[in-house]
């Protein structure tokens, strides 16, 4: 039982929540609740350390089974005072486990035919890149390309605000001019969201193989997206303001492709 937050396990997992250069430097990452645990591993990640606090732990089948096979030393008991100390969130449970990353490169990345792809480029909140990777999984998209981060994307927050989809999705982290070359490639038409020299989403075709795009909340998209772009497309506005969050754009573009895609199924 580890009841200080000055014991040196407590603070390595304090600096994994903190420090992305921690993060890319070890290949490990935390993630924090029993739902969130048990998504993580049924996507196929192997919890190398699980913090437990018993007194408010609750049950999970799936817990126990990866507990039972940790390494020595794998499960590590913490106090309440320590959990409230590590937790970044109340009702988490009294789990927080530290995982293995995965390869996120191009390289490692199988689509298949006709596939629909998010991609975000340079998108700076931590919260706005979890939310639109929830979007995407709602929305059943084969990928999401992450290019020019500007944010880890197994920072704490993106890890919560995805509610789990971060890990059953395909996620790639690359450059913008690999991802168009990408793209090209495989004969995926690049649908760039932009007010521009632009057309209502709605009349795009959007039934054969897709990428959309969205830009940072600041910037939008670098010049290599519209130059490369297949159509260029905008969500038509009808009250004061001229844009949306960029988590609420993605998620209509990601739906208006699901609705086309359905109804060329049924015709």
């Amino acid at each position: 039982m580890i009841s200080s937050a000055q014991n040196p396990s407590v603070k390595r997992l304090l600096a994994l929540q903190e420090k992305s250069s921690l993060r890319r430097e070890t290949g490990l990452f935390v993630v924090e609740g029993v739902r969130e645990a048990e998504r993580c591993i049924a996507s196929g990640f192997v919890p190398e350390t699980v913090y437990l606090c018993s007194e408010i732990a609750r049950d999970s089948a799936a817990l126990r089974s990866s507990l039972a096979a940790l390494p020595p030393g794998g499960l590590v008991e913490i106090s309440p005072r320590v959990y409230e100390k590590v937790a970044y969130r109340g009702g988490t449970e009294g789990v927080i486990a530290v995982f293995r990353s995965r390869d996120l490169s191009l390289d490692s990345l199988v689509l298949p035919q006709n596939p629909l792809v998010l991609v975000l480029e340079g998108v700076e909140k931590p919260g706005n890149v979890g939310a639109l990777l929830r979007s995407a999984d709602a929305a059943g998209a084969d990928a999401v390309l992450v290019c020019n981060p500007l944010t880890d994307i197994y920072n704490p927050n993106t890890v919560r605000a995805s509610l789990g989809a971060l890990f059953s999705l395909p996620v790639c982290c690359c450059r913008s001019n690999e991802a168009i070359a990408f793209l090209k490639e495989r004969g995926i038409r690049i649908l760039t969201a932009q007010l521009q020299d632009s057309n209502p989403y709605y009349g795009v075709d959007m039934t054969t193989g897709t990428a959309l795009v969205v830009g940072s909340e600041a910037q939008g998209l670098g010049d290599a997206w519209r130059l490369a772009a297949d159509a260029h497309i905008l969500i038509p506005m009808s009250g004061i303001v001229d844009s949306l969050n960029v988590s609420a754009s993605a998620a209509i573009l990601l739906f208006e492709a699901v609705r086309q895609r359905q109804e060329h199924m049924k015709n």
